[in-house]
């Protein structure tokens, strides 16, 4: 019963969180509430972006935040159908398409924010040039690079687990993720999360070059003697760093660490943060401290105002 095939032809179930039945209504209430404020918040940064005269960071912010639309969108429904109990299936196709989904955004957004480093890195230790280095070529390129790489490393894990055999139908998360397909395993996963362990090393790397990126800047930063070169400095790179610290934060817990260690009543918890808080709190984070996107939001404010009757 639990073999592959069958598997394939029975689908799974989602167990969400029905070892927390008190959490239930709650959880319902807070994403009902979240889900469509993550929806305006990130469609406002994309709308934000089409003006021109915001240049290259909110290019690069417009992609960060279809990929907040897009990971929340990816589990958001259906969790809200599973905290009714009306359906807490899901057939196999289905979730290895979430699955698949879920670990491409997953991969794009490791690599977009090493693209965003490089972005704040030309800002502050090249400023005379950056508008030369960051041409729309350019940013271009790296976008679409983003995305392909993400895919690609999706593609590779996906057969992975897709070559696994399974024993069991219940999933105890509430979408399908990772860590989950290798605790349902029949047999040792030992080779296959070794595999797994080197393509999310290759997803990792960009850390280091985050790092790299921020360690220039911060030489650049400590040679300008004034506080307000300090604070535009910051201004301009602590919103990046404080979503690099939410993502990989969440990360590297969920998939950086041996299996036997993953609790799954922990890993719902870290995941209902990425998948529903974060993409409501990055829109927040590049607004509040980004006076372009400040200004060009109070405009649309105003101009929504002034329309009114």
């Amino acid at each position: 019963m639990g073999s592959f095939n069958t598997t394939f032809i029975d689908g799974f179930i989602l167990m969400g969180f029905s070892d927390w039945p008190q959490l239930e209504l709650f959880l319902f209430v807070f994403i009902s509430i979240f889900y469509p404020l993550t929806l305006l918040g990130n469609t406002s940064i994309i709308a934000l972006s089409l003006d021109p005269r915001l240049h290259t960071p909110m290019y690069f912010l417009s992609h960060l935040s279809f990929l907040g639309l897009c990971f929340t969108t990816s589990t958001a429904p259906q969790l809200l159908i599973n905290l009714q109990g009306y359906d807490r299936t899901i057939t196999y196709g289905g979730c290895l398409a979430q699955l698949y989904i879920y670990l491409a955004l997953g991969s794009t957004e490791c690599v977009l924010l090493v693209v965003m480093a490089f972005d704040r890195y030309a800002a502050v230790c090249r400023p005379l040039h950056y508008t030369t280095i960051m041409h729309s070529q350019l940013c271009h390129a790296l976008a679409i690079s983003s995305w392909v790489g993400g895919f690609m490393n999706s593609l590779i894990q996906t057969g992975l687990v897709m070559a696994m055999p399974l024993c069991g139908h219940h999933l105890n998360h509430f979408f399908c993720e990772m860590p989950v397909f290798l605790k349902l395993a029949c047999e040792n996963t030992g080779g296959t999360e070794a595999k797994m362990f080197v393509a999310v090393i290759i997803v990792a790397l960009p850390v280091v070059l985050i790092l790299a990126s921020y360690a220039h800047i911060a030489q650049a930063v400590l040679k300008v003697e004034s506080m307000s070169g300090h604070r535009k400095a910051f201004g301009t790179c602590g919103s990046h760093l404080l979503v690099v610290f939410l993502f990989y934060a969440s990360a590297i817990y969920t998939y950086l660490q041996p299996i036997d260690n993953y609790s799954e009543k922990e890993g719902k918890i870290v995941a209902l943060f990425y998948t529903i808080v974060t993409p409501i709190l990055n829109p927040l984070i590049y607004t509040l401290r980004n006076k372009d996107a400040k200004g060009a939001l109070w405009k649309v404010v105003r101009r929504g105002r002034d329309l009114r009757p």
